[in-house]
């Protein structure tokens, strides 16, 4: 873990050294996205980005990346302007970065993390208490419930991570319900809203898995903006999107992500990601 650590600690440091002065183009915005959201449909994004350009009043295009550390590279050197990530990095990289908007789901800006196994799996198989000698998939090292979440109930439940048989990521929380589903893992941690989004879309994995466990309610990912490089048309971004649920393009546009919205978000609502990471080793987060 800590190797993990100071890799990103140096690729974040060598990325603002590098980063070019004319990287940010003020007649277009580029939107990063993780594997948070599963609107990864060319025709999709590309629909959103006119929506989105025509409130704003310049070019809004999406970058996607299956790595959540590829898209804070990219948001760090100026390659993108916004990045929708996660709860976890937004609380350890908080310093360099701003909120730009938090997602509602349910009318709520929360999510769960979810523990999945195969439909039908063998009998035993009921919770975290009982992965050991058992194979795991995570998502994303910078995943909280990809990743955080499960190193925090293995603790809780007194396994340690070189107890499990073993463990991948699988990079993308619609690949861990993939693996699962195909039984490449007795289990998987996986965002609670991915695996519903995913059910209400008829998605096969979906149908082969079950939920075995629910977390807490959590921050939603946010999207946000480096602190250090904001875009002169970033507040109007926001303003779009804040203002998406109050039309009928945008509610449409809403309903194909499964969100009901976006708000303001503030720092205090990943309190209880701030907390859990704490007391994970290798986090990255003292408190």
């Amino acid at each position: 873990m800590r190797r993990r650590e100071c890799i990103a600690s140096v690729a974040a440091a060598t990325l603002w050294a590098v980063r070019p002065a004319t990287a940010a183009r003020v007649d277009r915005l580029q939107v990063g996205l993780t594997p948070v959201i599963l609107a990864d449909q060319i025709a999709f994004l590309s629909r959103w980005g006119r929506y989105l350009g025509a409130q704003v009043g310049v070019e809004v295009h999406f970058v996607a990346r299956e790595s959540y550390q590829s898209i804070l590279d990219l948001l760090w050197s100026g390659h993108v302007d916004a990045a929708w990530i996660c709860g976890y990095p937004f609380v350890r990289f908080e310093a360099d970065l701003n909120l730009l908007a938090v997602p509602l789901y349910q009318g709520d800006p929360l999510y769960q993390a979810y523990l999945i196994r195969s439909t039908g799996a063998p009998e035993g198989l009921r919770g975290w208490g009982d992965l050991k000698d058992r194979v795991l998939a995570y998502s994303d090292p910078l995943s909280n419930s990809g990743w955080l979440v499960a190193q925090a109930q293995l603790a809780n439940v007194g396994i340690a991570p070189r107890e499990l048989k073993r463990a991948f990521f699988a990079h993308g929380h619609r690949n861990v319900a993939e693996a699962v589903a195909a039984r490449l893992a007795h289990a998987g941690s996986i965002d609670g809203y991915v695996w519903e989004t995913m059910r209400l879309q008829g998605m096969p994995a979906v149908a082969k898995t079950e939920v075995i466990w629910k977390s807490e309610p959590f921050a939603f990912p946010p999207l946000v903006t480096a602190r250090r490089a904001t875009h002169p048309h970033m507040e109007r971004l926001r303003a779009a999107l804040l203002g998406m649920a109050n039309d009928p393009v945008g509610r449409e546009l809403l309903g194909s992500l499964n969100l009901s919205g976006f708000s303001a978000g503030a720092s205090s609502q990943f309190d209880s990601i701030r907390r859990q990471a704490a007391l994970v080793p290798g986090s990255g987060v003292t408190g």
